[in-house]
């Protein structure tokens, strides 16, 4: 697949849409968290300058340039979630007539699983880290656009725990159970976390909108 940063977002669907492997649902989540964090920078873009904002010139300048970074790191990573995908399948099609064979491809399976399991956890990672920029955006952000940092915790949190469930499919073909047991850990404590920083956010915007 062409690079999604070089691709419109109708070809995106288009491919999305079709019979192809790839892209698949780690790309799709991790495009939602690259729009979710587009969303905190336009909220702390749309606070910058404004009166009454003085005080917290910094802090957004901060989130704009940490939204941005994120944006192109989720993005980048709906690149690796479609990588990692063609190297599992490649591993399946190792031959596997004698013993060698079948031992380098029950390995090569392995490492594509560990891979396949890795990058969505780190489109959940990193979706949980645009959560907390929308977190802190919404409570000093232009109140006139407010919803924009809505939306952008919400989606986010999609984003997360989409790619969690692309973790929980890949986990049931890992036979490390150290590896196993350190994931779920690892997934219990984000999806916590996402939902309580979604619901301030929500009771935040809720309280500014009522």
């Amino acid at each position: 697949m062409e690079n999604l940063s070089t691709i419109t977002c109708g070809t995106f669907l288009e491919k999305l849409a079709s019979k192809a492997p790839t892209p698949g649902g780690g790309a799709a989540s991790a495009l939602c968290g690259a729009v979710a964090a587009a969303l905190t920078a336009m909220l702390a873009n749309l606070t910058v300058g404004k009166a009454g904002s003085e005080e917290n010139e910094q802090q957004t300048a901060q989130i704009i340039a940490a939204a941005g970074k994120l944006r192109e790191e989720l993005t980048a990573l709906a690149d690796d979630d479609a990588a990692v995908f063609g190297k599992f399948m490649a591993a399946y099609k190792m031959p596997k007539t004698t013993d060698e064979e079948k031992a380098a491809r029950t390995a090569a399976i392995q490492q594509a699983a560990v891979a396949a399991a890795d990058v969505p956890m780190q489109i959940a990672e990193k979706s949980m880290e645009v959560l907390l920029l929308a977190r802190r955006i919404i409570v000093i952000g232009n109140p006139n656009a407010i919803s924009d940092g809505t939306v952008s915790a919400i989606v986010a949190r999609a984003a997360l725990r989409s790619a969690l469930y692309n973790v929980k499919i890949n986990l049931g073909l890992i036979k490390d159970a150290a590896y196993v047991e350190q994931a779920a850990a690892k997934m219990q404590t984000l999806e916590a976390k996402a939902l309580e920083t979604e619901a301030f956010v929500l009771a935040r915007t809720d309280e500014i909108l009522k």
